[in-house]
């Protein structure tokens, strides 16, 4: 069992007609879409998805499969271009922006299936998402001159401190794709947090995860968003994990939005149940 400890949240209104936490209010969204949506051959994969996300939210994006949540995730990070809609990130629109442009702007995330360069080191992988943060000059790189082994220090260092975290640290040396896999999941998320995001998407964090992998994990997003004072954004199967440590949270079904509300609003709220569970045949009632 997590030994996480959830905090009421106080959740509220927000202009944009949605909840944020109380201690959010005064500040900018991380996150703010407006009617964003994109079509595939005619086909509307996400239609009309508006979501505000806090400064330091913990939120989720729950529903049954095929309901176009990944779909979302990939329109946030710009691997897809919306057809209609807006992206706002820290105040500033992302329309035209790439992959890249995206993150720098603060949106780091995971993928449903691990994405890690088997054959590099842990470290070396933590590595590759510091790569806009600690800079030296080409000709300090080619001779190795003392700004060179400075930045290379300072690149260990935080490295190892990132991988503190899921107390990975002594696994640095190790190939990645030698890990187990519940390890190769934290390392995903440890290679998000060195690119210093704002906002932390997760896209199925536990899934293979045991039990006990589980409920580590729980913790460590908590600890991940206070220490850091990010915002974070998950999708994921697992209720408990959901219900555990979400504040606000947006259900998805066929690219549109059911309900948004906290936890206890969403899990007595019949149509998200119908949802999930389908409608009750006359016979059941």
């Amino acid at each position: 069992m997590s030994n996480v400890k959830k905090q009421a949240t106080k959740m509220v209104a927000v202009p944009s007609h949605s909840i944020v936490p109380e201690r959010d209010v005064d500040s900018r969204p991380v996150l703010e879409t407006r009617h964003l949506g994109i079509e595939f051959g005619g086909l509307k994969a996400v239609d009309d998805f508006n979501l505000t996300i806090g400064r330091t939210e913990i939120a989720g994006l729950i529903g049954p499969n095929g309901a176009g949540k990944t779909t979302v995730f990939n329109l946030l990070t710009k691997v897809y271009q919306p057809t209609t809609g807006t992206v706002l990130v820290n105040g500033r629109d992302t329309a035209g922006m790439n992959i890249v442009q995206a993150n720098k702007l603060g949106l780091a995330r995971t993928f449903q299936n691990i994405r890690l360069f088997g054959n590099m080191t842990v470290e070396d992988n933590v590595r590759i998402g510091l790569h806009n943060q600690i800079k030296y000059d080409t000709v300090s790189g080619i001779f190795r001159l003392p700004h060179f082994w400075q930045g290379e220090k300072k690149q260990h260092e935080k490295t190892m401190e990132l991988l503190s975290i899921f107390n990975m640290q002594d696994m640095a040396d190790a190939k990645a794709g030698s890990l187990p896999y519940g390890a190769q999941r934290r390392l995903e998320i440890v290679r998000a947090l060195a690119t210093n995001p704002s906002l932390l998407l997760l896209d199925e964090p536990a899934a293979g995860m045991n039990p006990h992998e589980t409920a580590e994990l729980m913790e460590n997003i908590v600890r991940i968003r206070d220490q850091f004072q990010i915002a974070v954004l998950l999708i994921e199967h697992d209720m408990n994990l959901v219900m555990g440590i979400c504040e606000g949270i947006c259900v998805l079904n066929f690219g549109k939005v059911i309900a948004k509300g906290t936890p206890e609003e969403i899990q007595r709220n019949p149509v998200v149940i119908e949802a999930y569970l389908g409608k009750q045949k006359e016979a059941d009632k």
